[in-house]
């Protein structure tokens, strides 16, 4: 935070031209500067009165944001290697700020035994997240974290830089209007504050961001950062049941759950059924998986389906979903954005279904197929069951 000390400002407008963003100007004789600043702290250094100070961060901290959170990837109780990294990463930081680590665990059913093991590993408490919508990850995480955050106030927030935390740390930043740095090799601390370093212009140049809203977020890859070894530590596990209401989404999420959500292991199987945008409603991925199920495939989806609730994350493929390379992987209702094409471009065949004759999904088929979905997908079934 930056101000002006009326008592101090002599008026002599110096700090008027030096701002390179234009919004200081005097009123009254004294120096006041508007909405916009970002703090870049030239009118500071150029002031001959020193009437101009930028509030002690670690005296801002005690009464604002504390802590350094880290959010555990798990699933059926299996832990992804990032997470115990951060939570080193996350102890380093957090004792050159005076604070606490507090690791994050959403799932269902998820045992208290995973909360000693984090304690062990860095955390000073841990946050259980309980709830049968967390089963699996989908776009709900970020609106259950956001929550807890708002009431909580870390400020900071680690996130493994895997396909869930890509997804996930943008949503989240957007829900808490803050900022993010992602892919970092390097988290640091400077003078109280919280520097961020990761590779810009082609890894040309390391850049050292510093994010100026709270919480500050940051995703880190796999590997970079050195878990510590497990000591004996005491520490606080917390559970909490996220405020959920019973609308027509959560009803739907369950039921794809029960129903739907089957073959998980996506980037195992042979032959992938995969539908997108074009499926048009949550019940007509039956017809996706009747198909599915005749092939001893596996069902897949796009980003889009996922967003929407329809299916989970283990079935997303592309960028921030799974990678898969079956033998056969058809496409239905699928445009083909980019995102898409880099996580199945690799089948062995692909074989494309879409109305729109330019949609860019048939730049990587080996076979299109442009139609309705709803007229082939049944044929092909109907054939199938012939054969």
């Amino acid at each position: 935070m930056i101000r002006v000390i009326p008592e101090l400002c002599t008026g002599c407008g110096l700090c008027i031209p030096a701002c390179p963003l234009g919004v200081v100007e005097l009123i009254s004789n004294v120096a006041v500067i508007k909405e916009g600043c970002n703090i870049c702290s030239i009118c500071v250094s150029i002031c001959p009165g020193e009437a101009i100070e930028i509030e002690d961060k670690k005296e801002k901290r005690k009464n604002g944001n504390k802590g350094v959170w880290v959010f555990i990837e798990q699933e059926d109780g299996k832990i992804k290697n990032v997470g115990i990294e951060l939570l080193g990463c996350a102890r380093r930081l957090a004792s050159q700020l005076n604070t606490n680590v507090t690791a994050l665990v959403l799932g269902e059913n998820v045992d208290d035994n995973l909360g000693d093991f984090f304690i062990a590993r860095g955390a000073d408490s841990v946050f259980i997240i309980s709830s049968p919508y967390l089963s699996y990850y989908s776009t709900l995480y970020s609106r259950v974290l956001a929550d807890i955050v708002k009431e909580k106030k870390p400020e900071i927030i680690l996130i493994g830089g895997t396909a869930i935390g890509r997804s996930l740390a943008p949503r989240l930043a957007a829900s808490l209007k803050t900022g993010l740095t992602a892919d970092c090799t390097e988290l640091l601390i400077e003078d109280g504050e919280f520097i961020q370093i990761r590779p810009a212009f082609g890894g040309n140049i390391m850049a050292e961001i510093v994010t100026r809203t709270l919480p500050k977020i940051a995703t880190v890859r796999s590997k970079v950062m050195k878990p510590l070894k497990p000591q004996e530590r005491k520490g606080e596990i917390i559970r909490i049941t996220p405020n959920l209401s019973e609308d027509d989404i959560w009803e739907k999420r369950k039921v794809l759950k029960k129903e739907v959500l089957f073959g998980r292991n996506i980037e195992d199987a042979e032959i992938i059924v995969s539908c997108g945008r074009g499926i048009r409603d949550p019940k007509n991925i039956s017809l996706i998986k009747e198909l599915a199920d005749l092939l001893g495939g596996a069902v897949g989806a796009s980003r889009a389906v996922v967003d929407t609730g329809w299916m989970t994350h283990p079935h997303q493929i592309g960028q921030t979903g799974k990678t898969v390379c079956p033998k056969l992987y058809i496409a239905c209702g699928i445009s083909g954005a980019i995102q898409h094409i880099v996580g199945m471009k690799s089948s062995d065949t692909i074989v494309a279904i879409n109305k729109d004759p330019h949609a860019p999904i048939f730049d990587v088929a080996t076979y299109g197929i442009v139609g309705d979905l709803f007229e082939i997908v049944p044929l092909m079934i109907k054939k199938i069951r012939e054969y």
